[in-house]
């Protein structure tokens, strides 16, 4: 719905620059084209881009309630705001407009800081209690709104996106090694840590408090499934209820004052989706065509066109398809990069922002995209390989004896496995950076450290091990983050999660695992409610993961500027990685026919790429 930024320094007056506020609120446009606001008051300053969804006239931030001594900037959906405003009226608030953010003043006058856990909707919210002279940061439980911020000398900045807070001069551009670890290890960066050292990223389901001199970060919320042991085979899934609540989910993220699309990737989830909108509409006379937005690719072995126009035939869109190859990627890479604020471990980023830019060309603002059901529904290959994995004999071996000390301390679990050996993984790190950085590898090392609340997989079954890990380092701070709202928002788009309802969550959270991957099929449910709605040429497809070509592909197409960014000399100078390391990459990736299987195997090369790309499009400085 928008960006923003502000600082807070409690017991300061009304001063803040204002030039810096304008400068720091202007890298935020693409976030909300529709309007700006810049406002301070003692102790606090506010910059605001809007994109106009819902309340078009009356929907201006900040809000506040009725005495004006609580203040709220909110990027982001609250999707029960009606029944929460009718609450509130009766409880004898009042309203001065129809937008959605306007229910959080009343609800935290009620129930302070714990409003929080009422809300379901996408947000990133700032609250600014000046009686108290309390800040809240709050940040939904998923983490599909994304919030970072700065604390220094009593001093907190905020922001919507990284790119705000390096507009002022406190904040350095320098990087986050662990960050970079991260990005190298897992499928990206996850929060607290960024790519700026100086920069922390508010974890999804967190609410942020200063008050008195103190930041606390505190959990609101967590995906906790019951422990193992709790489990009832016997226990049968009630289908008729997801469904129930799946409707309700989509009927609630299609509320907006402006016109509502969808993705269609040609896959079970969005697909499931586009039908479930098609029976919204029918059943409240709505007679449209909504547009659907696809990527097709010239590489015939990842287009998905035929199921996309057979889905989108049976649903009565309006199909709009993006053609995508080698040149496209190209000249987006960078465009990527940018909006990510972080090196990329895929080109599929650059596909997200061409469908993005072909929303916003058919001058539409919201879709509705099927992300998040397999990281729910148990919708990747590693689920049914924990099956096999599991079933096999042991392996007594003091590689794997290593392994299982490091899975213990990720995971509270030896034998959970994911991805990848971690510890072998290192080899390949510490070969992969300069030699300097990787002498030092150990103080920075992401898996040496805590990347989760462990007590959430110890005694968990093995399916619900595997979905909080997605949930929490894919999901958050990946396909929601680079994947989602970044590439979504650089066009001026919303992107709406029907599968990531709370009540959606609640439904799997309690679920018997066993119903999700049923003899060997993944996502079940699913499958089960889309077999009435949808051909079987969708219905009973293997899942097709959302791909793009790799670097490979870039080096052997032999652009110059791929030479030039991977080049030994400037790989070299900048110092973050080994230049040797990386020209033998080149070397390979180079050889004709050769092919990255990325499902398995990590694209090197493209995060040395893209991690040159960020370097000069954030003007970072070499080691």
């Amino acid at each position: 719905m928008c960006g923003f930024v502000g600082c807070h320094r409690p017991g300061a007056p009304a001063d803040f620059d204002m030039a810096l506020l304008r400068r720091m609120t202007a890298t935020l446009a693409h976030r909300g084209p529709d309007s700006e606001t810049v406002t301070t008051e003692p102790g606090l300053a506010l910059g605001f881009r809007r994109l106009a969804i819902i309340d078009l006239e009356g929907g201006e931030q900040p809000v506040r309630n009725e005495d004006d001594a609580i203040t709220v900037v909110c990027n982001g959906e609250i999707y029960n705001h009606r029944e929460l405003r009718d609450e509130l009226i009766q409880r004898g608030h009042s309203f001065r407009a129809r937008v959605d953010v306007e229910v959080l003043p009343h609800l935290y006058e009620e129930f302070g800081p714990s409003f929080v856990s009422r809300l379901n909707g996408q947000f990133a919210f700032v609250l600014y209690d000046r009686t108290r002279g309390r800040l809240l940061l709050g940040r939904d439980q998923a983490g599909i709104a994304p919030l970072f911020y700065v604390f220094r000398d009593g001093m907190l900045l905020f922001a919507s996106e990284i790119k705000a807070l390096l507009e002022h001069p406190m904040v350095s551009r320098k990087v986050d090694l662990t960050g970079l670890d991260q990005v190298l290890t897992f499928p990206g960066p996850v929060s607290p840590n960024s790519l700026f050292a100086d920069v922390r990223s508010l974890p999804p389901g967190h609410l942020l408090t200063l008050e008195d001199g103190r930041v606390t970060s505190e959990p609101y919320w967590d995906l906790d499934y019951p422990m193992a042991k709790d489990l009832d085979p016997a226990a049968e899934p009630d289908y008729d209820d997801l469904d129930q609540r799946l409707r309700r989910s989509v009927s609630r993220r299609l509320q907006a004052d402006v016109d509502v699309g969808f993705y269609l990737s040609g896959g079970l989830d969005s697909s499931l989706i586009a039908a479930l909108i098609c029976e919204h509409d029918h059943a409240n006379n709505l007679n449209r065509a909504r547009h659907a937005f696809s990527i097709g690719f010239t590489d015939r072995l990842i287009d998905e066109r035929a199921p996309q126009d057979l889905v989108a035939r049976q649903v009565g869109a309006r199909h709009h398809t993006e053609i995508f190859d080698g040149e496209a990627i190209r000249t987006r890479l960078r465009q990527a990069v940018w909006h990510a604020e972080a090196p990329l471990k895929e080109s599929y980023n650059t596909c997200s922002l061409a469908l993005s830019d072909l929303v916003r060309s058919n001058a539409l603002k919201v879709v509705l995209t099927g992300e998040g059901a397999d990281e729910l529904f148990g919708g990747y290959v590693g689920y049914r390989l924990d099956r096999q994995r599991r079933a096999g004999a042991g392996d007594f071996s003091l590689e794997a004896q290593n392994a299982r000390e490091t899975q213990e301390r990720l995971w509270g679990d030896p034998d959970f496995f994911y991805e990848r050996d971690y510890g072998a993984f290192a080899e390949i790190k510490t070969a992969l950076y300069a030699p300097e950085i990787a002498a030092d590898l150990a103080s920075f090392d992401c898996c040496q450290g805590a990347l989760l609340d462990r007590s959430k997989m110890i005694g968990r079954h093995p399916l619900h091990q595997r979905s909080y890990a997605d949930f929490k380092l894919r999901l958050a701070d990946h396909l929601l983050s680079d994947h989602g709202d970044r590439v979504a928002y650089a066009h001026s788009v919303e992107a709406r999660y029907p599968f990531l309802d709370p009540e959606v969550i609640e439904w799997v959270r309690t679920a018997p695992p066993d119903c999700l991957v049923q003899d060997m099929t993944e996502k079940y449910p699913l499958r089960r409610l889309a077999a009435h709605r949808l051909p079987p040429e969708v219905t009973k497809r293997e899942k097709f993961g959302f791909v793009a070509p790799s670097s490979a592909s870039l080096l052997q197409d032999g652009a110059d500027w791929v030479e030039d960014l991977l080049s030994h000399e400037r790989i070299k100078r900048a110092g973050y990685f080994d230049a040797d390391t990386v020209e033998r990459l080149k070397t390979r990736y180079r050889q004709p026919g050769f092919r990255l299987n990325t499902t398995f195997e990590p694209d090197l090369l493209m995060i040395v790429l893209s991690f040159e790309l960020f370097r000069e499009c954030f003007d970072v400085p070499p080691l």
